[in-house]
């Protein structure tokens, strides 16, 4: 009896959490713009719904309305399902330019049966190279899941269904660029890369599968509407935004725990053990954290 009183109350939680996303996510309509694909993307039931969708001619994608200089954003995507070799299926946050910031979440498409490699990147001032790779400990493709950036001024947290994944921490003070001068959109697309996406290159895009379909729904961005950094903090209603969680949002105890048993069971490559690309030595924030 005890035992079930639990579960009642941990199913009660998840549909209470589930709710309040529901009624917190903005509609497609009012936030993004379909950039490209000639109507490949769609937004359906009433904004509520987005599918992108890839054929041997275009791929298709979309951006936010707002550009935003901190926040918080969660979006829910289901990938593309079946063989999906080839495919790329993105979220991230730009800005613009030759000097821009990135922070990249890339859903690298498999032979049906194999896993999805989620690929994630910090770019600051224009460069990169700061790549981690992983599996996931769910299959991507039949329902939808939450994948969220915090990006605050102190780290850049990567989650999945709220766990962490991954944490990229302000090393400024001994020299490493941190994405924190350029305010950014917010970035999804679904394109083909057989070229490289898919073990390499090896295995190409069955295009007899075509037209390959991600969707997106939930889409919640909770972060600072400014042109430029320096001015307040307002949302994109307009109000201002002070103490929000996502403004100093770090690990505790037990989100170090969760990350540390991602990054040991699922990660795939760090760049910060790979000693043969960086011949020269490892980035410095590289012996600064663990993580």
């Amino acid at each position: 009896m005890l035992s079930l009183c639990s579960a009642m109350i941990q199913l009660s939680i998840l549909l209470f959490i589930t709710f309040l996303m529901a009624a917190s996510a903005g509609n497609f309509y009012q936030d993004v713009d379909l950039t490209w694909g000639d109507q490949r993307g769609k937004i359906l039931n009433g904004g509520q719904d987005l599918t992108l969708s890839l054929d041997k001619n275009s791929g298709s994608g979309f951006q936010s309305k707002n550009q935003f200089f901190l926040g918080r954003f969660d979006m829910q995507l289901k990938l593309v399902p079946g063989n999906s070799a080839g495919t790329v299926t993105t979220y991230y946050l730009s800005s613009q330019g030759t000097q821009h910031d990135e922070i990249d979440f890339e859903f690298l498409g498999n032979v049906s049966g194999q896993p999805y490699t989620v690929h994630t990147n910090v770019y600051s001032q224009g460069n990169g190279n700061k790549e981690q790779q992983f599996r996931l400990w769910f299959d991507p493709t039949t329902s939808f899941h939450t994948y969220s950036v915090v990006w605050n001024t102190q780290r850049i947290i990567f989650l999945v269904d709220s766990i962490p994944i991954r944490v990229f921490t302000n090393h400024e003070a001994i020299g490493v660029p941190y994405p924190k001068s350029q305010p950014m959109r917010v970035y999804c697309s679904l394109w083909n890369a057989d070229d490289w996406a898919t073990q390499g290159g090896t295995v190409k895009t069955d295009w007899t599968k075509a037209p390959f379909i991600a969707s997106y729904r939930n889409f919640n961005a909770n972060g600072c509407v400014s042109g430029s950094p320096g001015t307040s903090c307002v949302s994109k209603t307009g109000e201002p935004l002070n103490n929000e969680a996502w403004q100093t949002l770090a690990l505790d105890a037990n989100g170090r725990n969760r990350l540390r048993w991602v990054q040991e069971k699922y990660m795939i490559y760090n760049y910060c053990t790979d000693v043969q690309r960086f011949p020269q030595g490892l980035p410095p924030e590289c012996k600064r954290s663990r993580f």
